[in-house]
This record gives C-alpha cells, sequence and structure tokens, in this order.
C-alpha cells in the first residue's frame, strides 16, 4: 500500500498544472456548486441527510467507474478533513497516485474556528 501524500493548496495546483493530475473535490455538491478548484470534478466523500453528514455509499463504485486505479488524483474538500479519509480509503482500495490536499477549498481551522492553514480559495488559486 501507498504512503499518502499531504500537500498545500499551491503544491496541489503544481501537480493538476505540471504533471496531469486531476483534483477531486469531496465536498457535497451543495458546496461544490457554492465554488471550487478550476476544473475539479465532485464525488461527494459525505452526503448530508437528516440525522447531519453520513457517508457516501456509492462514494468508492463512483470512483472507480470514472476513475482507474492509476489515475493521477489530487483530493480536496473544505478544510481537509473529509478528504485525508476519503485519499486513505482510495489507497486502500488500490489507487497508487493518491495526494490529499491539506487545508481544503475555505481552509484548516482550529477549535476556535481561526485559519491555521490558508485554503484554495484564500490563496487566490483558479475557480469556478
Amino acid at each position: 500500500m501507498s504512503e499518502l501524500k499531504r500537500v498545500s493548496p499551491e503544491e496541489a495546483h503544481a501537480l493538476i498544472t505540471n504533471q496531469q493530475y486531476e483534483y477531486v473535490d469531496v465536498r457535497t455538491d451543495a458546496e461544490f456548486a457554492a465554488g471550487h478548484p478550476k476544473g475539479a470534478r465532485n464525488v461527494p466523500f459525505m452526503l448530508a441527510g437528516p440525522q447531519g453528514m453520513v457517508k457516501n455509499p456509492d462514494f468508492l463504485d463512483v470512483m472507480k467507474a470514472v476513475y482507474p486505479l492509476d489515475a493521477r488524483l489530487v483530493v480536496g474538500c473544505k478544510s481537509g478533513g473529509r478528504s485525508l479519509k476519503a485519499a486513505n480509503e482510495l489507497i486502500a482500495a488500490g489507487y497508487t497516485s493518491i495526494v490529499d490536499q491539506r487545508a481544503g477549498f475555505d481552509g484548516a481551522r482550529n477549535s476556535f474556528g481561526q485559519v491555521t492553514e490558508e485554503g484554495w480559495s484564500q490563496k487566490k488559486l483558479p475557480t469556478e
């Protein structure tokens, strides 16, 4: 099993720009629709349900239908938590070129809500 590499938003952008990686945004459809990295594809890892967030039971099936196991993928979310779990699940499923983007789209935050690492949007990287 490969070890998960975690990168900054700038490093993720460089992988997408220079090394043919694709960005997979694992946030909910609504979060994705509100703004996302340019060119990203949305495959939610968690879904909003009546009891709160629940794991998307189709996540791996959708990923396997869209991406081969050797696909070069950067996985990102809102602040880095969901993408870390999703990236580890993808590696456990046999994916070999998975990179987790730390700090997500909106930045990593501490328990007081203060940004501890700026995310994709704060770094002013390309969005749509």
